[in-house]
């Protein structure tokens, strides 16, 4: 049913959410994970994949961790590694290369939180045309 789940990583400790549920899910679904990040600082908007900052390095840094700890439990993983605005990357990584579903976690903000720090899952949620599993973190 979810042969390639995309599991999207902020590199904040709400990732833990979804990294746990996800790997009970794909060892259930025998599914290959995709872990993506989407650095948005300013070297990433302004130079893309050429960008050279500390932020970049920690990002890809971050990916290779989580991508061995999955591989660690026995899952099939890789990660990638986006510049822009999260939400469009996002969902041109789903048009461009395809999965069977979306995992992400959640702040769980409200109004005001929305307003100044965006609104990732819901543009993501309405744009994309797979599943969408969105899991709020505590």
């Amino acid at each position: 049913m979810y042969n390639k789940i995309l599991v999207t990583l902020d590199t904040t400790p709400t990732d833990r959410a979804i990294i746990e549920h996800i790997k009970v899910l794909a060892k259930i679904m025998h599914s290959k994970i995709v872990l993506l990040h989407v650095a948005d600082g300013w070297a990433a908007r302004m130079y893309g994949p050429d960008a050279v900052s500390p932020e970049v390095t920690e990002d890809k840094a971050y990916l290779e961790k989580v991508q061995a700890e999955f591989q660690s439990e026995g899952l099939p993983a890789e990660s990638a590694l986006a510049f822009g605005d999260p939400a469009s990357e996002i969902i041109k990584w789903v048009q461009d290369k395809g999965c069977d579903l979306v995992a992400m976690s959640t702040h769980g903000h409200r109004f005001m939180n929305d307003l100044l720090r965006g609104t990732t899952a819901p543009r993501v949620q309405h744009s994309v045309r797979v599943p969408v599993l969105l899991l709020r973190a505590k």
